[in-house]
């Protein structure tokens, strides 16, 4: 046997390999259409500046030889619903890969309804769910033609997707009634309601210093009192001496 050929790689690199607003994009555009890594972004991007540079050489064709490559070129993206049939050059060289990345099998099922998430869409075409005119498709990055687009559904039965049970739905809104009075008791004290019930705290507070400063003004009358009758326990006796010095007149007198 010869010796085997290493594949050659298709797709190129970025130049910039760390730059940060480059990896932020990338990211969002990873993330928005369930890429299963930034390699599919690249694949599409030297798909879409291959294209761009058979524009450019147009440009500079002899315009007999121009007229047909440049109905060849705008026919082969057409195809796929990138542009129209009546697009030019220009409408080329303004292509993005949000384009491209739309006529995607992964993101028309998901367009199309057939699955509720970008996610769950890849996962049906792995699994084998997803055809094209019932011939099954495995392959998420295939780009969909203009025609095949209304021909797009499942590959024999439906995928099930399992409900939850009624004992998993009973947990789960016990589980969030108790984290709704859970949160309703540890509001902030900024609330309004915490402020009232701060207000009657501390009109009870000031019921009770009054209620003890009442009590000690009571004592100390009381304590004020005490002694004035104390002074009036002595003259007692007095009142008696008379009446004993009544007594002995009226017996003299007798």
């Amino acid at each position: 046997m010869g010796d085997i050929k290493k594949r050659k790689r298709k797709f190129d690199t970025p130049t910039k390999r760390w730059d940060k607003g480059r990896i932020e994009s990338e990211r969002g555009i990873k993330n928005r259409f369930g890429l299963k890594n930034k390699r599919e972004l690249w694949k599409t991007e030297t798909f879409l500046r291959k294209k761009k540079e058979d524009a450019r050489k147009l440009l500079a064709m002899e315009p007999e030889q121009r007229e047909k490559r440049e109905k060849e070129l705008i026919d082969s993206l057409a195809k796929y619903g990138l542009l129209d049939e009546k697009a030019g050059i220009d409408d080329v060289l303004s292509m993005t890969s949000e384009s491209l990345l739309e006529r995607r099998l992964e993101t028309i099922t998901w367009r199309h309804g057939l699955a509720s998430t970008i996610k769950q869409a890849r996962q049906f075409i792995v699994h084998g769910h997803i055809a094209i005119k019932g011939k099954k498709i495995t392959i998420p990055s295939y780009l969909v033609k203009k025609d095949e687009e209304d021909k797009i559904g499942y590959y024999g039965k439906p995928p099930i997707v399992q409900e939850k049970k009624k004992r998993e739905i009973k947990k789960e809104q016990t589980d969030r009634e108790k984290l709704k009075k859970e949160f309703e008791q540890a509001k902030p004290e900024g609330t309004e309601e915490n402020k009232e019930k701060k207000a009657g705290e501390e009109d009870t507070d000031e019921e009770k210093e009054t209620e003890k400063e009442m009590e000690e003004i009571i004592k100390e009358e009381e304590a004020k009192g005490e002694p004035e009758e104390a002074e009036k326990e002595p003259d007692e006796p007095e009142e008696d001496v008379e009446e004993k010095e009544e007594t002995s007149e009226e017996e003299e007198g007798e």
